[in-house]
């Protein structure tokens, strides 16, 4: 994997964990915490539509590994929404 491949997957995460954060309206913290919350979402997401016998339905493919986007942001806005039930609402 290159730098500006290595690059680009952090900032897909950091999207993907920003817009899980947005979407459940908690703000856990800065770019490093969206971008660890993207992967977490994608490890999550990926899990649970693999559970559930669900595919992706737009995969970003970066050097030959896919990234399941739309299951990173909704695996993202799980956890988030696991963290805010637990540490109490900060907006």
């Amino acid at each position: 994997m290159t730098l500006v491949e290595l690059l680009l997957l952090l900032l897909v995460a950091a999207v993907a964990g920003a817009l899980g954060q947005a979407i459940v309206g908690y703000s856990a913290g800065g770019c490093l915490v969206s971008i660890a919350l993207g992967f977490v979402g994608a490890l999550l997401g990926g899990w649970l539509a693999g559970e559930l016998g669900l595919g992706e339905p737009f995969p970003i493919s970066i050097d030959g590994h896919e990234f399941p986007l739309i299951w990173s942001i909704v695996g993202a806005a799980l956890f988030v929404a696991i963290l805010s039930l637990i540490s109490g609402r900060r907006v």
